[in-house]
């Protein structure tokens, strides 16, 4: 077994997360979509030959980097190593086998050495449309949410699968668009495939296996030692989220023993008929993503790091949905994993628990552009960020997700709507000895001529971002169409002229603020 100095290994490591981002960039300049040539909803990855994460783009999703070493072992269960080819590309949309909902797709391409098998390259994104009833809360089964494509051969020994887009083109709103998106992936994954192949070149590898065990090595030993730090013991949290027409509660515990951790969901509620239910990988990624960001954020992310780590829910809870239950908004729920388990390790740790945010909150919009051409895309837009102990939250910033704003300019030429007006909300965050993020007021205005239909997936609209250590909540999200509130996660149909104000929540405070201390 090949042994690496630390210099070298981080050299070599460094190089294959420049891999990763060559992916991204690639991916990014060759899409159709705003959602990912602006919003940069999407994650790409290398992995090793066994399958084994071993770098991912400095800019990526969370929740897709955690969803993929899974999404993989799944693929290779249809399409074994040996049967694979060069100029293969495999890919899904499966919500229970990809990233939760249909509405990502994840593609993969053996990387080969001659005949050799060396390694894959991955990438995930949000596609701008997959059918149905576009992404939105208010779906009753999955069958209404879009097209379900199992593990299949985008490419088979580098002859594309034009049935397959056929098929995707005939089912979606704006083909071009979703199409483009898909062969996106396709070109960077190719990309990624030659830019691994030069580096095993520069550093004379006939593998990076070695070179893997070592990273992933590192990054376990490394997060089992901030795991030993804590205290051994069990800590519960549960909070209250909006579902539909009615609460759900999330609960959940985190057990720490030795240099392993242990979180377990008991006592959640069942899954719901809308479309905020979560499979289980969703919440596993989440339950990671938390994990690393109380042990080892500063490391890039492999599959070393997820080691120490298990993660059980109560089968067929909201946070383990299962097949036919809709989960095209599951971020509506899967994202409060996040504030539930920096609650239940507030005590535990700290200094490096977050208070809650206002969480990422996102529509999608249907209809015709005023030159007549169709409008399907969604827009990002974020409240405040929860504190931290020593650290203000940030104003208007999207978390655990971390999509970024897609330019006014853009969305106005791409749908014909105006942005009136962007303000921050002045004390919408949290107080406390660190104040909670601001939120913001966007206002859209239907300049198409033509109805647009809004598919809102508001959360925070009945129970803010909590506080931790004495800290106050944050504000709640609203919505008004022409000054009148409406539901935050209704189907609503925006006629020529109207306006839709969003006003989004701020973000809990953390700590008693000065003025109140003893």
């Amino acid at each position: 077994m090949t042994t690496y100095d630390p210099v070298s290994l981080k050299i070599l490591w460094d190089r294959l997360v420049a891999i990763a981002d060559e992916l991204v960039l690639s991916l990014v300049r060759t899409s159709f979509s705003m959602n990912v040539r602006e919003g940069y909803d999407l994650s790409c990855m290398v992995f090793d030959a066994k399958a084994r994460l071993v770098a991912q783009g400095t800019y990526s999703v969370p929740s897709f980097t955690g969803t993929a070493p899974r999404t993989i072992g799944h693929m290779l269960a249809v399409y074994p190593p040996e049967t694979l080819r060069p100029g293969d590309i495999v890919m899904t949309n499966d919500p229970w086998m990809g990233t939760g909902h249909l509405f990502d797709v994840t593609m993969l391409r053996p990387v080969f050495r001659g005949s050799r098998l060396v390694g894959y390259t991955m990438s995930v994104t949000h596609l701008p449309d997959i059918g149905g009833r576009g992404m939105a809360s208010d779906c009753t089964e999955i069958y209404h949410e879009g097209l379900r494509l199992p593990v299949c051969k985008l490419r088979d020994d580098g002859v594309l699968n034009t049935l397959l887009l056929d098929v995707v083109g005939a089912n979606v709103r704006v083909p071009e668009q979703t199409i483009g998106d898909l062969m996106a992936n396709a070109a960077c994954n190719e990309v990624g495939g030659r830019a691994l192949l030069e580096f095993m070149d520069d550093y004379g590898l006939d593998d990076i296996d070695s070179l893997s065990d070592a990273v992933n090595d590192h990054s376990e030993a490394a997060m089992r030692s901030r795991i030993r730090d804590m205290p051994d013991g069990t800590w519960r949290n549960s909070i209250e989220i909006e579902g539909p027409g009615h609460p759900v509660t999330l609960a959940a515990s985190m057990t720490i023993e030795d240099t392993s951790a242990r979180v377990d969901f008991a006592g959640t509620d069942g899954p719901v008929r809308a479309s905020i239910n979560v499979p289980f990988c969703y919440t596993v990624a989440q339950s990671n993503y938390v994990m690393k960001c109380l042990t080892i954020p500063d490391l890039p992310n492999t599959m070393g790091s997820t080691r120490p780590v298990t993660v059980r829910a109560p089968e067929g809870c909201i946070l383990d949905a299962r097949h036919p239950w809709p989960t095209g908004g599951r971020h509506s729920v899967g994202h409060f994993v996040v504030p539930l388990l920096m609650g239940a390790m507030a005590d535990v740790v700290p200094e490096r628990v977050q208070s809650d945010g206002a969480m990422m909150n996102v529509f999608s919009v249907q209809g015709r552009h005023r030159d007549g051409g169709d409008v399907s895309s969604l827009f990002f837009l974020a409240g405040g960020l929860g504190a931290m102990h020593g650290l203000h939250g940030r104003d208007v910033t999207p978390a655990p997700s971390n999509m970024t704003v897609v330019p006014t300019e853009i969305w106005e030429s791409r749908t014909s709507m105006t942005v009136e007006s962007r303000e921050v909300l002045p004390g919408t965050g949290g107080v406390g000895r660190w104040r909670g993020g601001d939120g913001q007021k966007v206002v859209f205005r239907n300049d198409t001529g033509h109805p647009l239909e809004f598919a809102l997936m508001g959360q925070r609209t009945s129970f803010p971002a909590r506080g931790l250590a004495g800290g106050g909540s944050g504000a709640l999200r609203r919505y008004e169409v022409n000054g009148a509130p409406v539901d935050p996660k209704a189907r609503i149909m925006l006629e020529p002229g109207d306006r839709i104000s969003m006003y989004e929540a701020g973000g809990g405070g953390y700590g008693v603020p000065d003025s109140q201390d003893a």
